[in-house]
């Protein structure tokens, strides 16, 4: 056990509690950190990290457990961890003040400040002695020591340069004052058909996905292909979205056994993933699939939505009703070890059954991972690359017997996978992350009208206003029963969604009446008075040296992309023309973006299309209406707006309806309504079809 102790000791992320106990001196980002160097005139080093990354954990190792490197790093800096989870505001301005130095990014994060906090120097991992081309940590810090004491007025024009350039890619969208009150036409069907092409042509038509390795999940642009191929009929995107998405989920990036995907796979096949489990990854994953399912029917998807929800039920809930951020990628010291097999070991398990098994999954003596690691030597992970028919006819088996065989020899392995030695959990509970959750549980009821999945997102719902809700704000994050930080903007425009999509499921206003109250919250305290986006952190908040925009899609989609559809789809139901017009605003903004470059924006080309071809909005009223209701969700609709209501209320889109009779759907699109119908297949036809 260390004998050191550090300023971490009493925080409550398990990231920095990993640290805590490192010879160096590490302080929690605030003001004491801050003015301590300011005290002592020393520049700040802000390392940053979270708890399920593996490379993070390799340069703890090799560095900050080392007596002499912390002994360096104590005499001339003042030494801050941040976990990037707890302050993604922090982490985002650092990662781009680091891409804007050196052209790239990553974590761990390493970047050197000014007393003002300012940026002046940074990059990612750097090994204990030189190797990979880089620069020993050592050598690192004897450099900066060297530059502030010798060129101090160098590295503050520096700083102040780099800021500058910040702040000026901060504002590329186009004033609100330029655009005045763009109108909804100018959406155009070709754009949404030219950004279908470009994002086709670099599909990789082999394996799935798009580009070169490593290939990151890119939900939001499978989500946008299902989409454009159903508004536009366009088969090819269809066959290229379902096509990745079926390769992810018989690759070894997606668990086999225990359900859940890690965060990207390394090789162009989906084969060997970069082993941590992210719950904003798996979210949208089940959101992906629930779609994916409404537009084709195949049960696989439906299975994998069980499959997932399952691990997710099992691995990553709270008892509290939460859900956890991640499970790390390593146990016992080695990235995959808790999910990796040798064939030897699954034939000892799986007896008679275990040959075919292997087969089924690529299992071979030999192993199928890359030689990275010595302990991955003769080592498997599973996945599957065999067409279910060519499989069966060879192992001359029915698909009924072999699915039973299959999900036997699962659980077997499962049982004797339960005995390793676990992979951690970061134990945070993330506001946004459980936001994106809660739709995907609202989706997922949505397209199967499984109770289970309703249920789910009821009590998540309660979870998060009974949890993170505080006098006048939310909490970004919960952990160990305490609440820090106020929620930023990607918190709140993820739950805004996941309570629209709440409303549209369950028929239920206070859902309404929630995304509402959240959206004036965001507009107040969010707006950028010079442009039409919005800040990612609150005006209150005074710790960040530039407040910065989100634009593009990461590994969870732009809040901003998804802000204004929240705008465009409370706007068309609410018949509010301050929605409508910051959406459009919004829209017009990121348009050259966004049909330019739509695989980096497709939280945005999602709601652009809906702008092009127009929402569909399906009120539906009456007595007994459950049934159509439900008919109504299971479709994949995906420009639709939905609202359902038994009474007469004081919603605009009831307005003149009738409320007296049987179940009666009121289908309006390009600000024209139908004569109301009864039936699913009516209301598909309208939907599907202009109308004047």
């Amino acid at each position: 056990m260390s004998i050191f102790s550090n300023s971490l000791a009493g925080e409550t992320s398990p990231y920095l509690l990993q640290h805590a106990h490192n010879p160096v001196a590490w302080y929690p980002w605030g003001e004491e950190a801050l003015q301590l160097a300011k005290k002592l005139d020393k520049p700040i080093l802000v390392s940053i990290g979270y708890a399920a990354c593996h490379w993070c954990h390799v340069m703890e190792k090799e560095s900050f457990e080392n007596e002499a490197t912390a002994l360096l790093m104590n005499k001339h800096f003042v030494n801050i961890k941040i976990d990037r989870e707890e302050r993604p505001d922090l982490d985002h301005i650092y990662m781009d003040a680091v891409q804007a130095m050196v052209g790239n990014g990553g974590w761990p994060l390493n970047v050197f400040l000014t007393t003002e906090a300012k940026p002046f120097f940074g990059g990612t991992y750097f090994p204990p002695v030189q190797a990979y081309g880089r620069l020993s940590w050592t050598e690192v810090l004897e450099n900066i020591t060297a530059a502030w004491q010798n060129r101090r007025d160098e590295i503050e024009a520096q700083a102040n340069q780099l800021i500058a350039h910040l702040q000026k890619a901060n504002a590329i969208p186009v004033p609100s004052s330029i655009l005045g009150n763009a109108e909804p036409g100018e959406f155009t069907k070709l754009d949404c058909e030219t950004m279908a092409t470009l994002m086709l042509n670099v599909a990789d038509e082999a394996w799935g996905g798009f580009g070169k390795p490593p290939k990151f999940l890119q939900t939001q642009a499978i989500q946008f292909l299902m989409q454009h191929a159903q508004i536009f009929n366009n088969p090819s995107a269809k066959k290229h979205a379902l096509f990745t998405l079926g390769k992810m989920l018989n690759g070894g990036v997606y668990d086999q056994i225990g359900g859940g995907i890690s965060r990207y796979s390394t090789d162009e096949e989906w084969r060997i993933p970069h082993f941590e489990k992210m719950l904003y990854d798996n979210a949208l994953l089940l959101s992906t699939m629930s779609e994916a399912y409404q537009l084709s029917g195949d049960e696989f998807y439906k299975d994998r939505m069980a499959h997932t929800m399952n691990f997710l039920l099992k691995e990553m809930k709270c008892a509290e009703g939460g859900y956890y951020a991640a499970l790390d990628a390593d146990s016992e010291g080695v990235e995959g070890q808790f999910y990796i097999w040798s064939k030897q070991e699954i034939l000892q398990i799986l007896g008679n059954d275990g040959e075919r098994y292997c087969r089924w999954y690529n299992v071979n003596i030999e192993g199928n991972m890359p030689d990275e690691h010595a302990a991955w030597k003769g080592k498997n992970v599973l996945h599957n690359t065999l067409s279910l028919d060519s499989f069966l006819l060879a192992e001359d088996i029915g698909a009924q017997e072999w699915e039973v065989i299959r999900l036997r020899c699962n659980q077997l392995l499962l049982q004797q996978r339960s005995v390793r030695i676990r992979p951690a959990t970061d134990d945070k509970i993330l506001f946004g992350s459980n936001a994106l959750l809660l739709r995907a549980f609202a989706s997922a009821f949505s397209a199967t009208l499984d109770e289970q999945y309703l249920a789910a997102a009821e009590n998540l719902y309660a979870f998060i206003e009974d949890t993170f809700k505080n006098e006048d704000d939310y909490y970004h994050t919960v952990s160990k029963g305490c609440g820090k930080y106020n929620a930023f903007f990607d918190d709140y425009a993820y739950y805004i969604q996941a309570c629209l999509k709440l409303q549209e499921v369950t028929a239920d206003d206070k859902y309404l009446y929630k995304a509402i109250e959240l959206a004036d919250y965001t507009l107040q305290n969010f707006k950028d008075s010079n442009a039409a986006l919005f800040f990612y952190t609150q005006e209150k908040q005074k710790d960040v040296v530039i407040r910065k925009v989100d634009m593009h899609d990461g590994a969870t989609p732009s809040a901003n992309a998804i802000m204004a559809y929240n705008l465009l789809y409370l706007g068309s139901l609410l018949d509010n023309n301050i929605y409508l017009t910051r959406a459009t605003q919004m829209f017009q903004s990121m348009k050259p973006a966004i049909t330019k470059y739509p695989t980096s924006f497709a939280a945005w080309g999602i709601g652009y299309q809906v702008m092009a071809s127009g929402p569909v909005e399906i009120v539906l009223t009456g007595i007994g209406s459950q049934k159509l209701h439900h008919e109504i969700l299971k479709q994949y609709i995906p420009q639709k707006i939905l609202q359902v209501s038994r009474n007469a209320g004081i919603w605009p889109l009831l307005a003149g309806k009738d409320f007296t009779t049987q179940p009666l759907a009121y289908v309006c699109k390009n600000q024209s309504c139908a004569a109301p119908v009864q039936t699913i297949d009516e209301v598909l036809t309208l939907a599907n079809n202009n109308f004047s």
